[in-house]
């Protein structure tokens, strides 16, 4: 993959970490009582999160290349990450409740893992450019 590839598909990443996470706290901020039912069972954004992670990470994993649809792929499994943290750390924290969606410790804990996860993108694309930088140093060896 080129370097311009690399580039836009960290930043549809960050993306789809990032924007998720703002659009639901501010929908849960207005309304959080929005429960998504399907035929009588509550559906929390873990599950979709899994779903999407799922999705987006399988064609990730076996899939190498540029291509719209692995860009595509990138972020579906993003959103899907971002709605499984945010939901993972809710659900630790707090008792479960629509009205804890609003806790201090529920926004800032899902702040939190949303950092994290973006900040491990930024370790990886430290450690491949560094790795790329040996690999050209090394060929130049020889």
């Amino acid at each position: 993959m080129n370097e311009a590839v690399d580039k836009r598909r960290i930043g549809l990443v960050l993306g789809a970490l990032i924007v998720p996470f703002v659009l639901l706290r501010v929908g849960l901020f207005i309304d959080s009582n929005a429960d998504f039912n399907v035929g009588g069972y509550n559906i929390h954004h873990l599950y979709i999160g899994l779903l999407l992670i799922t999705l987006g990470g399988l064609p990730l994993a076996l899939f190498r290349g540029a291509s719209r649809w692995l860009d595509l792929a990138a972020v579906v499994f993003g959103v899907g990450l971002s709605l499984a943290l945010d939901e993972w750390v809710y659900l630790l924290v707090t008792d479960g409740s629509n009205a804890s969606y609003l806790l201090p410790v529920s926004f800032w804990g899902g702040l939190g893992m949303i950092a994290l996860a973006c900040g491990y993108v930024g370790v990886l694309v430290m450690v491949q450019r560094k790795r790329g930088t040996e690999g050209k140093r090394e060929k130049g060896k020889g």
